[in-house]
């Protein structure tokens, strides 16, 4: 079955087939943070999505180049750097490395290039330079450059691609500064903004005068760079389809630098909001949630990972606190029939298992549909399970079921748990229960088990000996 995926840009499921004539290598843009900040819980749902079509894309053997930009300089970043009296790389660099940090804790493949706004100003000149000569930008008073969405619907392209555009409400040679505004507000778009006192140091020299780029030309710029004037795939958040996508697909297509009847982008996925316990995510609700905020609640990357990719990137997902603790008990659940398939398999070698994996597949093929793929991974786990009750596995059937697991998890990514090395305390009271065990002091073992178990560890008894594991907490 061919991978199909939901194309903003023709707002139907289609086909996924690469642009490159052998069919091996995509392009793929990832719109990146705006290090303002640290990210929150519904920026991470879109870049994990990201790393779950990069991670099956590559999985079906496609060779990935992955590109994910960062925004070192907008408006916001700009309004912070005042506000804190720091230089813009200073006040930038703690956000953005806190960011690959998360992104780590998080299991996601650093991308093939995470090039910066502020290091592409040449780039981002030399195509503001072409879409004034097409006539398709113009000079403002102020010395800045705006794209004139009227010129370029005159040259015959569409604006609104994404997006439908009530183009009667638009007011021709009205202008719009801001980096964000809404769709009921079209207005011809920075390019370059003249410097202002409130830029403070934060500005570099152009054929124009001083200014900084708009935040829109930077991923044109960036993108067609690193991947070519025409590539296959470009994701994002669907808040970023208007005006950020639509204004990006204007100017990398005004410029004019792709092929005859070639496209900016080939596909355009969108991922769809977070809501948070129900509610959409703000501060006032107490519902606001950053990575570091949900480690500091004891949870880990493996868990809120696990709970991002529950649901299709297409349909909005309600993230919970009760969910990471499902997501706990899902992985547990997984990682106990993990640990005794490995126990089981020993240095047995085995192939993996093609039904589950072209069920897998299947579901993944299907314009993504992880939740499909979850229910028969779960199937898998409790007819494994059924198995390895009734002592029908053997040693090469496990391992294969092993090597199934492996494969499956270089696309989701969620790993294994760390391991935990019992306290010295702690192994001698596990020693002591089994002294107590062989002098039939059955009392006394008992009084043992519950002492460990109010120490955070529980014992399992199995045909190999007794083992500990760590109380999950609550």
């Amino acid at each position: 079955m061919a991978l199909k995926l939901f194309n903003t840009l023709s707002r139907s499921v289609q086909e996924f087939v690469p642009l490159d004539p052998a069919g091996k290598r995509v392009g793929m843009y990832c719109c990146g943070p705006t290090v303002y900040d640290f990210a929150h819980i519904g920026n991470w749902r879109t870049f994990v999505f990201g790393d779950l079509v990069r991670r099956y894309l590559e999985f079906k053997g496609y060779n990935v180049q992955h590109v994910m930009n960062i925004t070192d300089v907008d408006d916001k970043i700009i309004k912070r750097v005042s506000e804190t009296k720091t230089s813009l790389r200073e006040f930038t660099g703690k956000f953005e490395s806190a960011f690959f940090d998360d992104l780590k804790t998080l299991n996601c493949r650093l991308p093939s290039e995470t090039p910066r706004a502020t290091e592409f100003i040449p780039q981002i000149t030399e195509l503001i330079s072409k879409l004034l000569e097409r006539g398709l930008a113009y000079n403002a008073p102020d010395g800045s450059i705006y794209f004139s969405i009227e010129k370029y619907c005159a040259s015959g392209r569409q604006y609104g691609q994404l997006v439908k555009l009530n183009f009667e409400e638009m007011r021709v040679g009205e202008r719009v500064r801001s980096d964000e505004y809404a769709k009921e507000a079209v207005a011809d778009f920075a390019l370059w903004k003249a410097r202002v006192p409130e830029d403070g140091n934060v500005f570099w020299p152009s054929p124009w005068g001083e200014g900084r780029p708009g935040w829109h030309i930077e991923c044109s710029a960036m993108s067609m760079k690193l991947l070519g004037p025409t590539f296959d795939l470009h994701l994002g958040g669907e808040d970023l389809m208007f005006p950020h996508h639509e204004d990006e697909i204007a100017q990398s297509e005004g410029a004019g630098v792709q092929q005859k009847g070639q496209p900016f982008v080939k596909y355009w996925l969108h991922g769809a909001h977070l809501l948070v316990e129900g509610e959409k995510m703000s501060k006032s609700l107490g519902n606001f949630f950053t990575l570091r905020d949900l480690l500091a609640k004891g949870f880990t990357g493996r868990e809120i990972r696990f709970l991002l990719i529950q649901a299709r990137y297409r349909g909005t997902f309600n993230f919970t606190l009760d969910g990471l603790q499902q997501a706990r008990t899902s992985l547990a659940r997984i990682d106990e029939c993990l640990a005794k398939l490995k126990e089981l398999a020993g240095s047995s070698p085995g192939a993996p298992q093609p039904d589950l994996l072209n069920q897998f597949s299947a579901a993944l093929d299907d314009d993504l549909n992880i939740a499909a793929a979850w229910g028969a991974i779960f199937d898998w786990v409790s007819e494994t399970n059924r198995q390895l009750a009734a002592n029908s596995l053997t040693a090469q059937p496990a391992a294969a079921a092993l090597g199934t697991w492996a494969q499956l998890d270089s696309v989701l990514g969620v790993g294994a748990p760390f391991e935990i090395e019992a306290p010295a305390e702690i192994i001698a009271l596990l020693e002591a229960r089994q002294a107590a065990r062989k002098a039939k002091d059955f009392k006394r073992s008992d009084a043992i088990r519950d002492e460990l178990k109010s120490k955070g560890w529980l014992i399992e008894d199995t045909p190999k000996g007794p083992k500990l594991k760590p109380v999950l907490p609550k």
